[in-house]
């Protein structure tokens, strides 16, 4: 029988599926408990879908993203009309040391972004093609995998897969940032968020593929840019079930109803998981380019740091 690897569509690895340990107790609260979680085997693009991927997709089905719509007042309320118009989050690098408890220092509403133009007008894709396509929401990810015939990860597959067989460990690659002095990832050196010495090579997105890939062969499983997942946000992961032998197989995260930010009672926004970390993340503020970090994002907001990569379950190993 041809095993789940030589069955690999192309640009996708195989993901062999295992128990493993999932979350950390050493790090952010949201990652706790550590917990013992059992995922099937799987397929899973090899990077981060591209600009270019991303352009094949709208030029076959005229997909218009989140980002290039305008937004509906009764999802915002309060908010200045002025700002109801088509756009994004865009980051900035302030011009020196801010407060880092308020991210409007560095991201701001910028209509006009979008994935073409991922900083604003007057910005582009062109010459980067081979870079991570960004200002997706959760919406535009999820039609891409659908014309692609795949889907989007779990947290929990996101995870495993990021691993690359090893457990418990600190980083995509092992226990040291950079190994030697060499840099494994797209992150940030520097003081954030006002000075990138870009000491691994860039200062904004890479290309992917740009640094080595995980155990598994996939690149960029940490850095570069955040990948949505499937799972609504929780502000903790679930407790690892009273019998050592019942890990939980193929879990799917919470409800909706509990991922709302509780910060913002008036806009009812559900708000999915994201997983890796970006090239904003900085020793200094922001530790987030480990496979067990997690962060919030909502689910109808672009941003310069987040894309996405699909995967293929493989049906005849489910359990």
């Amino acid at each position: 029988m041809a095993t789940l690897e030589s069955r690999a569509p192309a640009g996708m690895v195989a993901i062999p599926g295992g128990t493993f340990l999932m979350g950390s107790d050493r790090h952010y609260p949201e990652e706790r408990p550590a917990h013992a979680v059992r995922v099937s085997g799987f397929w899973m693009d090899r990077t981060a879908v591209t600009n270019a991927e991303f352009a094949r997709f709208v030029a076959a089905t005229g997909h218009v993203t989140v980002a290039e719509r305008p937004l509906d007042p009764a999802m915002y309320p309060g908010a200045d009309p002025l700002m109801l118009v088509p756009g994004a989050l865009v980051f900035r690098m302030t011009e020196g040391p801010v407060d880092t408890r308020d991210m409007t220092n560095w991201w701001h509403w910028t209509p006009g972004a979008n994935w073409r133009q991922p900083e604003g007008p007057g910005s582009t894709v062109e010459g980067r093609e081979a870079h991570p396509v960004v200002q997706i929401a959760f919406e535009d990810a999820e039609a891409y995998a659908r014309w692609a015939g795949k889907e989007l990860p779990t947290e929990a597959e996101w995870e495993f897969a990021a691993r690359g067989g090893l457990e418990a460990a600190e980083f995509v690659w092992g226990e040291e940032l950079t190994p030697d002095g060499v840099h494994m990832a797209n992150t940030w050196q520097g003081p954030f968020p006002w000075r990138n010495f870009a000491a691994d090579g860039f200062e904004r997105t890479a290309p992917v593929g740009s640094y080595p890939p995980n155990g598994y062969g996939l690149s960029d499983m940490a850095g570069n840019v955040w990948e949505w997942t499937t799972d609504w946000w929780s502000t903790r992961h679930e407790a690892d079930p009273t019998k050592p032998c019942c890990a939980p197989l193929d879990p799917r995260g919470p409800r909706m109803e509990f991922s709302y930010d509780p910060a913002q009672p008036a806009i009812r926004i559900p708000r999915k998981v994201v997983k890796g970390g970006s090239f904003l993340c900085a020793p200094s503020y922001c530790r987030r380019y480990r496979p067990a970090a997690r962060h919030a994002q909502m689910v109808d907001t672009g941003m310069s740091h987040i894309g996405f990569r699909c995967i293929r379950r493989d049906v005849s190993n489910q359990a």
